[in-house]
C-alpha cells in the first residue's frame, strides 16, 4: 500500500487552528523523515523538518509520536509549523494581505537525515486568515485609517481596537483571526500607512479618541463600551486611551510598557513627555545584534514621573501578557508597577500572565518565532528573545486567555472553546 499524508482539517484551515498530521501505508517501523516549507508574501522561505519511526502497523500520527529529531524533539503535533525557520537569516514571518492564504507545503521521505531518500507522498495545506462569513472593511472614516473585521451573523458584536508596536504600517493578521471568535475588531494604524505621519514624532490621543468613536457608532458593535488589545508600544497607547478616553471597558497588553514611551502624547491641553531613554546604553552582541533592553530608565524615577500613564483613571480591568525572556524591554517589571499603582489607588488588580522562555513578539497561535529580525523602521537587527518550544506554547494559552477575558467582559461571557491541542 502506498504511503498516503492525512490531515485534518483537509486541504485548509485557520492559521490559529490545529492540523492533525499523519502517515498511513508505510512499513512496521519505518523511519521517516517530515518536511514543511512556505513562502510569505515577499518570497521569503521558511523551512521545517524532523525525523520519526512509523508504529508496528506502519502508521504515524503526530499527535502520539515523538520527533526523534530535526527542529525539534519531542511530541510536537504542531511543531512542522511553529518551528519553521527562514532560510536567509534574521527573517520573519510577513503577513499584510490577510485575504491571501498561506499555502504549506509537507512532504514525507524515507529514511532520515542528514540524507533521507525518496519522496514517498506530499501534500498542500492552505493556512487562512478569514474564518468563512468573517467581512472586512477599509475604513477611512475622518483621519481613521485601519481595517474593521466583522464575525458573520446580525450582531451586534463585541468590538475590540488592535494596535500594534513600532514597526508602523497596518498590520491586519490579529485582528482577522479574532473575528473568527465573534469579535468585532478594528486594526487600527497609527503611522507609515498612507496620509498618516511617517515617524512618531509626536501622538496625538484625539486620533484614537476618533477610532473609539467609530466603533461605538458602528450598527454591528456592541454598546456601550469596546475592548483593547496592545502589543509592544501599541500596548502602551492602549493603557493611554484606556485611562484618558470614555467607553472601555477591558484593556489587554503584550509586553508593553506603563509609562508613554518613543514620542510624546498630547491631548487636548495636555502632554505626557517620554520615558528618558539612553542610546549609549544599547548592547550590541558578538553577532552584531542590537538589545535595547537597557536603554529605557525605570519609570519610576523622579525624573519619569509625568511620564507614567495614570492606569487608575480607567473603567475597567486590565490584563498583562509577559513574555519573561523579552529583550526589548523589561515588561515583567512594568507589569507589576501596574499592579502596585492599581492596588495603591483602591482598583483591581490586574491580571498578569507571565511566560518562561517567552521572547517580545508573542502572536497568535503557530507564529514562528523570530528571536533575531530586522526592525521595520530601525533597519538594525534586533534581539526580541525566546525559546521556541515555549514561545509557541505561550502563544497557544496566551490566544485562549486573550479570548477569555474579552468574552467575559465585553460579552459576559465566562470561558470560550478552547483550541484542541
Amino acid at each position: 500500500m502506498a504511503a498516503t499524508l492525512i490531515l485534518e482539517p483537509a486541504g485548509r484551515s485557520c492559521w490559529d487552528e490545529p492540523v492533525r498530521i499523519a502517515v498511513r501505508g508505510l512499513a512496521p517501523e519505518q523511519p521517516v523523515t517530515l518536511r514543511a516549507s512556505l513562502r510569505d508574501e515577499n518570497g521569503a522561505l521558511f523551512r521545517a523538518h524532523a525525523r520519526y519511526r512509523a508504529d508496528a502497523r506502519g502508521e504515524l500520527d503526530l499527535e502520539r509520536a515523538p520527533s526523534l529529531g530535526g527542529s525539534f524533539a519531542g511530541c510536537e503535533p504542531m511543531g512542522l509549523l511553529w518551528a519553521l525557520k527562514p532560510e536567509k537569516a534574521l527573517g520573519r514571518l510577513v503577513k499584510r494581505d490577510v485575504r491571501m492564504p498561506v499555502p504549506v507545503e509537507l512532504e514525507v521521505l524515507d529514511g532520515h537525515d542528514p540524507e533521507p531518500g525518496q519522496l514517498l507522498c506530499q501534500a498542500r495545506h492552505e493556512r487562512h486568515f478569514l474564518q468563512p462569513g468573517v467581512q472586512r472593511e477599509l475604513v477611512r472614516a475622518g483621519r481613521v485609517r485601519a481595517a474593521l473585521f466583522l464575525p458573520p451573523g446580525k450582531g451586534p458584536f463585541p468590538g475590540i481596537i488592535d494596535l500594534f508596536g513600532s514597526g508602523g504600517g497596518l498590520c491586519e493578521y490579529r485582528a482577522s483571526l479574532l473575528a473568527g471568535h465573534g469579535f468585532a475588531v478594528l486594526a487600527l494604524a497609527y503611522f507609515r500607512f498612507e496620509d498618516l505621519p511617517e515617524h512618531l514624532n509626536d501622538i496625538h490621543l484625539e486620533y484614537f479618541e476618533e477610532a473609539v468613536d467609530f466603533m461605538l457608532q458602528h450598527p454591528k458593535v456592541k454598546a456601550p463600551s469596546i475592548g483593547l488589545l496592545g502589543f509592544s508600544k501599541g500596548g502602551d497607547l492602549c493603557l493611554s486611551m484606556a485611562s484618558f478616553l470614555k467607553g472601555i471597558t477591558a484593556t489587554v497588553v503584550i509586553n508593553a510598557c506603563v509609562a508613554n514611551t518613543i514620542a510624546p502624547l498630547h491631548y487636548r491641553d495636555m502632554i505626557i513627555p517620554k520615558l528618558v531613554s539612553d542610546i549609549g546604553k544599547i548592547k550590541i552582541t558578538k553577532s552584531g545584534f542590537f538589545n535595547f533592553m537597557d536603554t529605557w530608565s525605570n519609570p519610576l524615577e523622579e525624573h519619569n514621573h509625568q511620564s507614567l500613564i495614570p492606569l487608575e483613571k480607567a473603567q475597567g480591568p486590565f490584563l498583562f501578557i509577559v513574555g519573561m525572556d523579552d529583550q526589548s524591554w523589561k515588561s515583567e517589571f512594568y507589569a507589576q508597577i501596574a499592579s502596585e499603582r492599581l492596588q495603591a489607588h483602591g482598583k483591581e488588580r490586574p491580571q498578569i500572565i507571565c511566560y518562561p522562555d517567552t521572547g517580545h513578539s508573542i502572536n497568535p497561535p503557530y507564529f514562528p518565532l523570530s528571536r533575531v529580525s530586522v526592525h521595520a523602521v530601525l533597519g538594525e537587527a534586533i534581539v526580541y528573545g525566546g525559546e521556541p518550544k515555549a514561545h509557541s506554547k505561550a502563544q497557544v494559552d496566551a490566544w485562549q486567555q486573550i479570548q477569555t477575558f474579552f468574552h467575559k467582559h465585553l460579552n459576559g461571557k465566562k470561558s470560550v472553546k478552547h483550541s484542541k491541542m
